[in-house]
């Protein structure tokens, strides 16, 4: 049965904000304007009564053309100055999913991600073989070029010369937690889940994070929930962070907001995993927890009406 009513989209541009003190008024607007862009395309499908898979794809993709958010252009550089990126999907309607790990290429890795999902039999591709299925298989390309960002390039250039100087991790969690993400529930009650990322700043080359492994950064099943993570990825991977909330749901009979709230602040944060995630279940509830400064985040219902949020206030509220 569908019910309109209950059709929600979250997205997150990643739980490693620019700090505070250092946000100025222009740079926090910006943020909110990629956040609300994208909330809109995906609730553009979902006021159409699209499918939820069709809405987290319309909606990462918005956050991949945006140099402000760490994937696709405006993805952070490796350690050799390069730039891999990782993405999935996950349907929640059949448990199918796709993901990528270590390209560059493809405009949008999430849609390469779903490529793997409908057009092979597998569930990941990484490094020149999904190169090669990427270009096979049509998607629109671009030049390296076209992903660099003199503010990633900085970035990195500031990095090495902390660890060159033997400097003491900041802890500034910019470097680390870096990711876009969407989940969604549509009229049907069906989820689906997407996240995207270039990585971690100065990463080793070759280093996969959570966003592309199913039920540690990206999950979705009908039947509970559909969750994107960002934070530290080798945290998220340890603990399953996605299928622990599922778990959690499915056999401890917690609720959404409790499983999710429990799981990154009293299971990931004691074991040094700094981020968030968002979560939607099919009754159209959300969870947005995190256990660092801020998580770039948006919310958008059947009402219509973008929230978008940085660090812990209250959201900002705007009519579609």
């Amino acid at each position: 049965m569908t019910d309109p009513s209950r059709a929600v989209l979250v997205i997150h541009g990643g739980a490693g904000t620019i700090r505070r003190d250092s946000l100025s008024p222009e740079q926090e607007d910006a943020y909110h304007q990629g956040l609300r862009t994208a909330l809109r395309n995906g609730h553009l499908v979902l006021e159409a009564g699209g499918s939820a898979l069709d809405a987290v794809t319309a909606a990462v993709m918005a956050l991949e053309e945006d140099p402000l958010f760490n994937a696709g252009r405006g993805a952070v550089f490796t350690s050799a100055g390069e730039i891999e990126m990782d993405a999935a999907v996950m349907d929640g309607r059949c448990r199918r999913a796709g993901a990528i790990a270590g390209i560059c290429g493809p405009r949008h890795p999430v849609l390469a991600a779903r490529a793997v999902m409908e057009r092979t039999e597998h569930v990941m591709l990484a490094g020149e073989g999904a190169r090669r299925f990427c270009r096979e298989a049509g998607l629109e390309h671009m030049d390296p070029s076209w992903f660099r960002t003199e503010r990633r390039w900085e970035a990195l250039q500031d990095e090495l010369a902390r660890r060159r100087q033997a400097l003491p991790d900041d802890g500034d969690p910019a470097r680390k937690h870096g990711t876009v993400g969407a989940v969604a529930c549509d009229a049907a009650g069906s989820l689906a889940a997407a996240t995207s990322t270039g990585g971690m700043t100065g990463k080793t080359p070759g280093r996969v994070g959570d966003c592309p492994v199913i039920g540690a950064g990206t999950w979705a099943d009908n039947a509970t929930c559909a969750v994107s993570g960002t934070g530290h990825g080798e945290i998220f991977i340890r603990y399953a962070a996605g299928h622990e909330i599922d778990a959690r749901i499915r056999w401890a009979g917690q609720g959404l907001e409790q499983a999710a709230e429990d799981v990154v602040q009293a299971l990931l944060a004691p074991a040094g995993g700094s981020g968030g995630l968002i979560a939607v279940d099919a009754q159209g509830r959300v969870a947005l927890p995190f256990n660092c400064e801020g998580m770039y985040r948006g919310v958008i219902g059947a009402d219509g009406v973008l929230r978008t949020a940085i660090h812990r206030e209250d959201f900002r509220t705007e009519a579609v």
